[in-house]
């Protein structure tokens, strides 16, 4: 099996992975430059960079890789370490770079309206691919969003059974009205997204939650939801919440900022007796 085809499939299915390769040789060692191996978030493997302790050594680091989603270069003295004394070494060293295999961060946009389109094309720049939902073929299509790689137009429930988020999904909810915002943050909540954003003041945030309590849903749930949406930098404009959007979106995706929120809203607990 060919280990970059692996990858493909890995991202396409929005899997983790992390890459081992031998960068750097000194002296005789079981492999060779440029050797690798493919740890996938299953821990299986593909490939070999010369097995033995050296191998599990990096298996190990490789799951903090991926955890970290931060690379990491390990170095091996064969020479030193009797761990690595199989009977074949002759003597060496190597040094071995592992590197985090992710898929793409995709944005899913819900409400194509000015500040969907606004960050639509600050995110697209930042990396993140883009789909855009709206109930109203005017506001998602190709020519309204020409950064998008899909658009979805028609009744939102219909949408939601199009669409297969991922660890690496992010999502904004910026439709045109309090119901449909809702609708959106409901089905949101049951998604493996790693962000739930809204655009809103935080008094439609608590308004929201309380419906959302009384259908049931665990309060604990709602610490997911980053809303308003974006880091306060005294936004007003389209353009400008969109930067203050995506670098919210930037700081989640690179583990620069938790991507739990605090939350004002207090969960109502039931009186004793």
């Amino acid at each position: 099996m060919d280990i970059y085809a692996e990858i493909a499939r890995l991202r396409r299915e929005g899997r983790k992975a992390a890459l081992a390769t031998i960068v750097d040789v000194q002296g005789s060692v079981p492999s060779y430059e440029t050797s690798k191996l493919l740890i996938r978030d299953d821990g299986s493997t593909l490939g070999t960079v010369g097995g033995g302790c050296v191998e599990a050594d990096v298996w190990a680091a490789a799951q903090e890789v991926m955890r970290e989603e931060k690379p990491r270069r390990l170095h091996f003295n064969l020479n030193s370490d009797p761990r690595y004394d199989n009977g074949l070494v002759c003597g060496g060293s190597l040094d071995i770079f592992i590197e985090p295999i992710l898929a793409a961060p995709t944005l899913y946009l819900f409400g194509g309206g000015h500040v969907s389109r606004a960050i639509a094309k600050v995110a697209s720049l930042a990396g993140f691919d883009i789909v855009v939902i709206d109930d109203r073929p005017a506001f998602a299509n190709p020519e309204r969003f020409p950064e998008a790689m899909a658009t979805h137009a028609g009744p939102w429930e219909e949408s939601f059974s199009k669409l297969n988020l991922n660890q690496f999904s992010y999502i904004v909810i910026a439709t045109r009205g309090h119901k449909a915002d809702l609708l959106c943050l409901r089905w949101a909540l049951g998604t493996p997204a790693r962000f739930v954003g809204m655009i809103g003041s935080r008094r439609k945030l608590i308004e929201f939650c309380e419906v959302l309590e009384q259908e049931g849903v665990p309060p604990q749930t709602f610490e997911r939801i980053h809303s308003p949406a974006g880091l306060d930098i005294g936004a007003l404009t389209p353009e400008e919440i969109a930067v203050s959007v995506v670098a919210e979106l930037i700081a989640v995706r690179r583990n620069a900022l938790p991507s739990v929120p605090s939350l004002a809203y207090k969960p109502k607990v039931a009186a004793k007796g």
